[in-house]
C-alpha cells in the first residue's frame, strides 16, 4: 500500500486529500496531510471577516471534521528530501522528526512577501490568515472607541487612519470592506465625523486589480475615491516607523493601522529546502498533468499544485504562460491532481490540467462589487450579489455554505455586528489585575491588547 504525503493543507492540498478519500479504495493507499494549522482558510472571505460581514470560524474548514480517513500531522515541513523519500517535520512541541513516503504532493502554499522597509515588520499586519482579519476588525472598532473620547487633533486622526499597501484583490477588497465598516460605524459615534476617518490604498504600479480590464480598474479607483478613499497609484511605501507613513511620491501622514497585502512569495521549504527541480523564479517545475519535471524528464512519484507550482496554462496562446496563483486554479488543480494520482496508481495515464477562467469577482464593500467575464463587466450592487453568490458556491462543504448564508441573513435582518473582541489578545488581564485600570503614562490611553498591536503581529508578518 502506497504512502502519499501531502505537504500543506491549503486549497490544493485540502482538495487533493478530500477527493482522494472519496476515490481511493480501502487499502489502496494511505494519505497523510502535514500542516501547522488545524484547518484550511477560505481566504476570499477574509476581507468580509475584517469588516464583520462573515463570522471568523465560518471561513476555516476543519481537517479533522472533513478528512476522516486521512492521517493528519500538525507541524511544519522544513525539508523535502525526495532522493530518500522523506520529509522533515517540526511540530510545536518536541524534536523534529522524519516522515517517510512513497509519493509526495507539494502544496505548501505561498507566504506573505515583505521587503526591508523601515518599520514594516514592527507596525504592519498581513491578511492571509483568519486571525489577522479578526485583528484588523477589532483594531478598527477599538480605534473608534478610543477616538471618540479624544479632542480633534493628530492623535485622533492617526487612530482613524488606515492604510492598505497593495492593489491586488486582497488589498482592494480589504480596503473597500473596511471603508464600508468605518462609514457604518460613524452612525454610532456622534462625536466623530467623516472628516476624522482617512483610508489610504497604496499601489506601486499605475493601476489596481490587474486581473480586470483597464476600464474596469479605472472605475474601481473612481468608485473608491468617490466614497472618500485615497488611492495612491505609482506609489511605494518607503517607511512606516512608529506608524508614520512615507510614500515615494513625497506624501507623509500618520496611520494607526497598516495592512500589508503587497503580494506573495513561494514557501521557503520549496525555494530553499528541497532537492526537487525549481523554475528560475523559485517555483516547482511541473508538467501540465501536475507531475514534477526535471531536465531529464519526469521526477517519479513527485507532484505539485497551487501557489508553489509553475503550472503551464494550456488555455493561453502566450508561449510559456503559467496559471495565475489564485484560489480558482488551486482548487481545480487539487481535484485534477487527485484524479491523476488515482489513475496512475491503477496503471492509467494522468490528464493535463486545463481550466478556462470563470471570470473574476471582487467585493468593494457592503452592497458594492464588480464582476468581469471576458468583455462583460457588471458593477455595483449586481456585481456584489454575483461576488457573494460565487463564493458561497465555491467555499467547500455544505456545512460551511449554510453557516455563511445564515450569518448573511442575520446581518440582513439585524444589521452589522459592531462588538469588538480586541481584549481577546490579553484574556487573563482582568483576572490578573482584578479590574484595576492603570493610568496612561502619556500618548493617550490604550485598551487591553491594543498597546502592542504592531509588535504582537511581527511573527505573523514574517
Amino acid at each position: 500500500m502506497k504512502d502519499i504525503v501531502i505537504v500543506g493543507g491549503g486549497y490544493a492540498g485540502f482538495y487533493t486529500a478530500w477527493k482522494l478519500e472519496k476515490a481511493l479504495r480501502r487499502g489502496e493507499a494511505r494519505v497523510t496531510v502535514i500542516d501547522p494549522r488545524p484547518a484550511m482558510t477560505y481566504q476570499p472571505f477574509l476581507p468580509e471577516v475584517a469588516a464583520g460581514s462573515v463570522e471568523a470560524r465560518h471561513v476555516v474548514i476543519s481537517f479533522r471534521r472533513h478528512l476522516r480517513r486521512t492521517r493528519l500531522i500538525s507541524g511544519a515541513v522544513t525539508r523535502i528530501d525526495h532522493a530518500d523519500r522523506r520529509v522533515t517535520v517540526v511540530a510545536q512541541d518536541g524534536e523534529p522528526f522524519d516522515v517517510p513516503y512513497d509519493i509526495v504532493v507539494v502544496t505548501a502554499g505561498a507566504v506573505t512577501r515583505t521587503f526591508p522597509i523601515p518599520g514594516l515588520l514592527e507596525e504592519a499586519i498581513g491578511m492571509k490568515q483568519v486571525e489577522e482579519a479578526v485583528a484588523i476588525r477589532d483594531h478598527i472598532l477599538t480605534a473608534f472607541d478610543r477616538a471618540s473620547v479624544l479632542p480633534e487633533g493628530p492623535e485622533r486622526r492617526k487612530l482613524l487612519t488606515v492604510t492598505f499597501v497593495g492593489g491586488g484583490f486582497s488589498g482592494v477588497e480589504g480596503f473597500g470592506e473596511t471603508l464600508s465598516l468605518a462609514h457604518a460605524l460613524l452612525g454610532y459615534y456622534p462625536e466623530l465625523s467623516e472628516d476624522d476617518v482617512s483610508f489610504h490604498l497604496v499601489e506601486a504600479t499605475h493601476r489596481i486589480l490587474p486581473e480586470v480590464g483597464e476600464a474596469a480598474g479605472r472605475w474601481v479607483v473612481d468608485h473608491l475615491r468617490s466614497r472618500g478613499g485615497h488611492v495612491h497609484l505609482d506609489a511605494q511605501l518607503q517607511s512606516a516607523v512608529d506608524g508614520h507613513v512615507v510614500l515615494s511620491t513625497g506624501e507623509e501622514y500618520d496611520s494607526g493601522l497598516i495592512v500589508w497585502v503587497a503580494g506573495n512569495a513561494a514557501n521557503p521549504v520549496v525555494t530553499s529546502h528541497t532537492d526537487l527541480p525549481l523554475s528560475p523564479r523559485g517555483y516547482l517545475r511541473v508538467r501540465a498533468d501536475l507531475r514534477v519535471e526535471g531536465d531529464d524528464g519526469i521526477i517519479p512519484d513527485a507532484w505539485a499544485a497551487g501557489d508553489d507550482a509553475a503550472v503551464p496554462d494550456l488555455t493561453s496562446s502566450a508561449p510559456g504562460a503559467l496559471t495565475v496563483p489564485n484560489a480558482q486554479h488551486a482548487v481545480r488543480q487539487g481535484k485534477r491532481l487527485a484524479k491523476n494520482l488515482v489513475a496512475v496508481l491503477r496503471g492509467g495515464e494522468p490528464e493535463d490540467y486545463v481550466h478556462h477562467t470563470l471570470g473574476v469577482v471582487a467585493t468593494l464593500g457592503l452592497g458594492r462589487g464588480i464582476f468581469q467575464y471576458k468583455r462583460i463587466v457588471i458593477r455595483g450592487f449586481a456585481g456584489w450579489v454575483m461576488h457573494r453568490g460565487y463564493h458561497v458556491l465555491a467555499v467547500p462543504t455544505w456545512e460551511r455554505k449554510i453557516r455563511v448564508l445564515l450569518i448573511w441573513l442575520s446581518a440582513l435582518l439585524g444589521g452589522r455586528d459592531i462588538a469588538s473582541l480586541g481584549s481577546l489578545t490579553e484574556p487573563r488581564r482582568a483576572f490578573v489585575t482584578g479590574g484595576v485600570v492603570d493610568a496612561p503614562t502619556g500618548g493617550g490611553a490604550r485598551s487591553a491588547g491594543e498597546a502592542d498591536f504592531g509588535h504582537a503581529e511581527v511573527g505573523e508578518a514574517r
